[in-house]
């Protein structure tokens, strides 16, 4: 079956294996892309995830996550900064093609969502000249607004193209089915991005129905109610043509189950639902 254009974001595979491990698990399957997280390349080290990356010749398709600029003083704002150059500077030394950003939800105690969005955006512009000057591409990902709260604050597609625009040269968008396939703006939005070239990455997974968790109970393409199909038409359309990136958190059904065993599922259900 076809592997080509197809990342797994090492997130679908977290509980099974290492970095190190996924890397040779997608390998052997044919897979020539993925996107790791920061934990997981803190377990084994940067230099060594690197260098594992390197040697099986592996496309990063981005890297999980930066982000989570809100805070409830100036001391943790200037913290989550520093974080994030750090995290700008780990996804060059992994070559990534871009910093994902889950830009984070409303401060503890605080019932002010305008002021979060806020905090976002002067965030962001606060690592956006060491990202322009090391070339890493900054990409932010609308979370559902279920996650408004706790986990992003910036909750479609149009809102983080109103963040690109106003911030500029070197920042664009994750767009992620989970959390845009609803949205009756979505086909609008993907157009739009394209023509300003801020779609930076593409993921992939479904919509169960019944979902048991809002978080950890992603289904596998093709299990729910999202037309993968459409969506990978619009993106296409939009002149995206990176691979589709698998990123699904599911604790108790697909973590649990053998990791080459998921790997082989994610291109079966590429090759007859995704394209």
């Amino acid at each position: 079956m076809k592997t080509e254009g197809l990342s797994i974001n090492l997130a679908t595979v977290r509980e099974q294996w290492n970095l190190r491990e996924a890397v040779e698990a997608c390998a052997r399957q044919g897979i020539r892309a993925i996107d790791p997280w920061r934990d997981q390349v803190a377990k084994i080290g940067l230099e060594e995830s690197a260098r594992v990356i390197r040697d099986h010749g592996m496309q990063v398709t981005g890297y999980c996550r930066g982000g989570m600029f809100t805070a409830a003083d100036d001391a943790g704002r200037k913290a989550a900064i520093e974080e994030n150059i750090r995290a700008i500077d780990e996804a060059v030394a992994l070559g990534a093609d871009c910093l994902v950003f889950v830009v984070g939800g409303l401060p503890q105690g605080s019932r002010d969502i305008a002021g979060a969005r806020s905090q976002v955006r002067d965030g962001l512009g606060a690592v956006l000249n060491h990202a322009r000057k090391v070339k890493m591409p900054l990409a932010i990902e609308p979370l559902h607004p279920m996650y408004a709260a706790d986990r992003a604050c910036v909750n479609t597609l149009g809102q983080s193209l109103d963040l690109a625009d106003e911030l500029g040269q070197g920042v664009g968008v994750a767009i992620d089915v989970y959390h845009v396939w609803w949205d009756p703006d979505v086909e609008r939005e993907i157009a739009r991005a394209g023509k300003a070239k801020q779609i930076f990455a593409y993921h992939i997974c479904d919509w169960l129905v019944p979902t048991k968790d809002l978080l950890l109970d992603r289904g596998m393409m093709g299990d729910g109610v999202i037309d993968l199909k459409r969506l990978h038409g619009l993106i296409t359309q939009a002149g995206f043509h990176g691979p589709q990136e698998v990123e699904i958190f599911s604790a108790n059904d697909w973590w649990k189950r053998p990791g080459d065993d998921v790997i082989r599922t994610c291109i079966e259900r590429y090759n007859a639902v995704c394209l």
